[in-house]
């Protein structure tokens, strides 16, 4: 009898410890199984191994007849249940399909022999050129390139060049949306070597991409969002993080996993090339990359030969009601460029932050918001008790009856949906054909499946959220209006300014890219505010060491490590008592951490249940680990958040 350490695909298990199970025969590392967990046949994968155990073993029920998976993405797994704690059964489900066919059937792997060449692609510029001579080595490299500039042109090069070597390539994008016009540019250069994988495709679907990446012996390139770092290619030689800066790369369930951060041990692991390409990187990456001394490529130049003047940009203070005389949230310049577009048959686009569902505290005459003096973030208004609060640091404020400014009794607390500007733009509008796009949206409207649609001009007037910002190439589109550029600073969380800068900046660059003529109108309460000023200036250098130098003096990520606890109980008071009780605790361990809170995160009540909170500051990383192991039942964690709230 040989004894194995095996993975098994199963959330119900939440140990920390891989299981020993017994065979007969001799299995290589990486074999794919059947094996018994309690009542139920799960999938399991040999990840090594064991001696004989001092207890009785199961042994594996079924070896299936199929290759093993790369050791690399079993290491893989290994350590990212260490790096961010996770049981391994949910391991398993990152590393293998929900279930297995018996007998499998295996995949038409045949087209993937086809020779590659880039005679679909346009010429690089020489931007790109420069960049490609750059990239000779396996590094991490910052690919910070404006909107327009042809970043995409720069990877498929790359996988190309990968790809002819023998090894195979990842683009990883943040949202499934983008996941069409991403892979029809890779496609009319790899063809069928092209593999997506996402999870709105079907079990099925998702089970027979991942059998073709595992079976083939030739190169291919994998496109999907962070889930497709776990695909089983055995020898990867390139892996892009386009759009790198997205918030959408960490997993929000467990594992709590930053993609940057997965994609990075991955690279190590294949000793492979990483590119983080972004218009609008990251504080955190940025610094990062500065202080490892890893390259920084720039790109300025639109790749696009350009006849056209850059887009003018035009800002409407909406304090001044004159210029909001036909309806409340859409300016008379804004209708009027609007017209102007439907006029020559060309497309507007209308833009809210998606995180305007927040209570947004701030003067309307002078432009002031509450803001905590310990954190630096916005405070949020609670209405039941007349107070506004810190949902960081946990600090209470008197509500504001008036402005401490200029004393004016304006201040507003309020926001605007898409809905509400879609019923704007068609009474005004009412031949218009109008699209909007937003995590309301039903499957068959949703931007991926309307894509194509849009591009050719289907739509005149495309309303909706973030989606929309992010690396959207719409030939026919002239106009943008950023209905509120505010929204997104008044949201109570240290990474409110960054956000804001990268969302103005993206939705700004959906115009200017040498398409047409093209005009931006940017509404806000605050015209003179210096983050919206960077955004539309594109001020990125000014912007990221203002933003540095607010971090470091409030004690926030690059310059720490966060890990946010969470409880949740049935009423209020025990919530925050269960809260108070464990910072006690942590703090009479003597670690090396920072305690911010308790606090009721910005959503109090969740599923009829009070939450509350804990934020960890530490230098050490490994500080916030034993803080992990030390925590009793009913406490959640998120270990690397990409926000407090």
């Amino acid at each position: 009898m040989f004894y194995y350490e095996i993975i098994v695909n199963a959330a119900s298990y939440q140990g920390k410890e891989v299981l020993t199970y017994g065979s007969s025969q001799r299995l290589a590392v990486g074999s794919i199984v059947h094996v018994a967990l309690k009542s139920a046949l799960v999938l399991g994968v040999v990840s090594g191994q064991a001696p004989k155990p001092p207890f009785t073993t199961k042994t594996v029920e079924k070896v299936f007849d199929i290759p093993p998976l790369p050791s690399e993405l079993i290491e893989l797994g290994l350590w990212l249940s260490n790096y961010y704690p996770t049981g391994m059964g949910l391991i398993g489900q990152q590393l293998l399909p929900k279930s297995l066919p018996n007998p499998v059937s295996l995949p038409d792997i045949s087209k993937t022999h086809i020779p590659l060449t880039h005679s679909a692609a346009p010429p690089l510029t020489s931007e790109q050129q420069a960049v490609m001579d750059h990239i000779k080595r396996p590094d991490t490299y910052l690919l910070h390139g404006e909107t327009g500039t042809g970043k995409t042109r720069v990877y498929t090069e790359i996988a190309l060049r990968t790809l002819n070597s023998g090894r195979s390539a990842i683009i990883l994008t943040p949202e499934i949306a983008l996941t069409p016009q991403l892979a029809r540019n890779f496609e009319m250069i790899f063809g069928d070597r092209v593999i997506v994988t996402h999870s709105k495709l079907t079990t099925a679907e998702r089970r027979k991409a991942w059998l073709r990446i595992l079976m083939s012996t030739h190169p291919l390139l994998v496109i999907g969002p962070r889930s497709a770092l776990f695909s089983p290619l055995k020898s990867i030689g390139l892996i892009v993080l386009d759009e790198s800066h997205e918030p959408s790369y960490k997993q929000e369930q467990s594992p709590h996993y930053l993609s940057g951060k997965v994609a990075a041990k991955l690279s190590s692991l294949h000793n492979a090339t990483l590119i983080l390409g972004s218009a609008t990187p990251s504080v955190v990456d940025y610094y990062v990359a500065t202080q490892k001394q890893k390259p920084i490529l720039r790109m300025q130049q639109l790749a696009r030969p350009n006849a056209y003047r850059p887009s003018s940009i035009h800002v409407i203070d909406l304090r001044k009601r004159e210029h909001f005389t036909q309806k409340p949230h859409l300016s008379n310049e804004l209708i009027t460029a609007i017209d102007t577009s439907l006029r020559a048959g060309e497309q507007s686009l209308l833009f809210l932050n998606r995180r305007g569902t927040a209570r947004v505290i701030l003067c309307e005459h002078c432009g002031w918001q509450a803001m905590c003096s310990h954190c630096n973030i916005p405070l949020v208004y609670h209405g039941d008790g007349h107070f506004m609060q810190c949902h960081t640091c946990g600090l209470k404020y008197p509500g504001a009856n008036s402005c401490p400014v200029c004393h004016s009794p304006k201040i507003i607390l309020k926001s605007v949906g898409t809905k509400a500007i879609v019923d704007e733009v068609t009474t005004v509008f009412p031949h218009a054909r109008i699209q909007r796009f937003d995590t309301d949206n039903r499957k068959s409207e949703r931007i991926e499946q309307q894509y194509e649609s849009i591009r050719h001009g289907d739509t005149d007037i495309i309303i909706g959220t973030q989606i929309l910002a992010k690396g959207l190439d719409l030939p026919k589109l002239s106009v943008v209006g950023v209905v509120i550029a505010d929204t997104g600073l008044q949201f109570p969380d240290y990474t409110a300014d960054e956000r804001t800068y990268q969302l103005l900046r993206q939705v700004i660059g959906r115009v200017g890219r040498g398409h047409r003529e093209s005009t931006v109108i940017v509404q806000t309460y605050d015209p003179s505010n210096f983050v919206i000023q960077s955004a539309m200036g594109g001020s990125w250098d000014a912007f990221y060491q203002r933003e540095l130098a607010l971090r470091e003096k409030f004690l926030f990520p690059p310059f720490c490590h966060l890990l946010k606890l969470t409880c949740r109980r049935a009423s209020n008071t025990a919530a925050r008592q269960k809260a108070e009780g464990l910072a006690e605790a942590i703090n009479a361990k003597g670690l090396r951490v920072r305690i911010d809170g308790p606090s009721p995160p910005l959503h109090e009540k969740v599923d009829n249940k009070y939450q509350w909170q804990l934020i960890l500051k530490s230098k050490q990383r490994g500080e916030l680990l034993k803080v992990i192991e030390m925590l009793p039942s009913g406490w959640s964690f998120d270990i690397d958040p990409t926000n407090l709230l």
